[in-house]
């Protein structure tokens, strides 16, 4: 919890414009819901310490504020052409205002600023950017979605874009938005399948991010060359930095694969094979670069250098250890029996 009294501000009032567009019974509230999330969004990214975050936020606001005046168009004309606050399931104007709500979230091929804007933020910054702020346009998307061509090509490129876009990538905030990304795919795939589908999956998302955020930020670790010679004295803690990675892969027999397991399941049902086939195969180059990093830091790179011993001696981690473990490893079990008992 942050100790200043003008951030605790700024985060009430953006999560309760997160809530405002979430329970709005009208486009115009919807909107004024995403436009509190943004302005109060915009003082908690930039700081005086870093000149990256203030670039990063006006990144993040010119993107958000060209989305949400798109939106209020697009809203405003189709009151005037048709009816009031009324769509039907015409698959031409749910597309049209999907597209900046896909912006938002930065579903491919509206991708390309994220990486670059949470390079330069802070750790709790990238989580709220990865997380919280998908809240809102996601649920407004749910609305609206129906299985068109459109949305299969949105999620099939938002799963290649993920994958392919994070191979070659060192910094660790670099490779967790290209794997939102990848992961924004399977979201848009659940919801064509059911709301509580969709929810369940950014539920165990988020679950597996505040694991991995919560061991980077503790740690101070940025690139993935920090972790060849950093935790040597915590050996465990680098150990489930990279089981939370392998979760949010999906990897079985992780939390991460639950979803997973299930969104294969019933793409397949409804005869979605080419769709879940491009989902899994962009899932297989995510775990190929996660395991990339867990085979070099873990199995190659063995040099301890000695005063590396004493880096984070006042960090007491053997509570949170011990609750990501049970998460991590038995959330995928405990899933399982609560779906079998219903």
């Amino acid at each position: 919890m942050p100790n200043n009294s003008t951030k605790i501000l700024f985060l009430s009032t953006l999560i309760s414009g997160m809530l405002i567009s979430v329970c709005a019974n009208s486009w115009m509230g919807a909107w004024m819901g995403l436009e509190i999330n943004l302005l109060s969004f915009i003082p908690l990214l930039s700081s005086n310490k870093n000149m990256f975050s203030t670039e990063s936020s006006l990144k993040y606001f010119l993107i958000q504020a060209i989305a949400s005046s798109t939106l209020l168009f697009l809203i405003l004309l189709k009151t005037n052409i048709h009816e009031m606050f009324y769509f039907t399931m015409n698959s031409t104007w749910n597309n049209l205002v999907l597209i900046p709500l896909l912006m938002k979230i930065a579903c491919a091929p509206f991708h390309w600023w994220l990486p670059s804007v949470v390079e330069g933020l802070s750790w709790m910054n990238c989580f709220i950017i990865l997380s919280i702020q998908k809240i809102a346009p996601l649920m407004l998307i749910s609305y609206m979605l129906m299985n068109n061509y459109f949305i299969q090509f949105m999620i099939i490129f938002s799963a290649f874009i993920g994958a392919i876009g994070g191979l070659n990538q060192i910094s660790l905030r670099k490779i967790l938005s290209f794997s939102s990304i990848n992961h924004i795919g399977w979201m848009l795939a659940a919801m064509i399948m059911g709301s509580n589908l969709w929810l369940m999956y950014f539920i165990i998302y988020t679950i597996n991010i505040i694991t991995i955020i919560s061991m980077t930020a503790t740690t101070n670790l940025s690139y993935i060359s920090q972790t060849f010679n950093s935790l040597n004295n915590k050996k465990i803690i680098k150990f489930l930095l990279f089981m939370a990675m392998m979760s949010l892969g999906g990897l079985p027999p992780f939390l991460g694969f639950f979803p997973k397991w299930i969104m294969i399941q019933f793409m397949n049902q409804n005869l979605m094979i080419f769709t879940s086939f491009i989902l899994i195969m962009s899932s297989l180059l995510t775990l190929y670069y996660y395991m990339r990093m867990m085979y070099t830091t873990l199995m190659i790179t063995n040099i301890e250098i000695i005063w590396t011993n004493l880096i984070y001696p006042k960090y007491n981690f053997s509570k949170m250890i011990m609750f990501s473990l049970c998460v991590l490893l038995f959330g995928m079990l405990i899933c399982t029996l609560i779906l079998l008992m219903y």
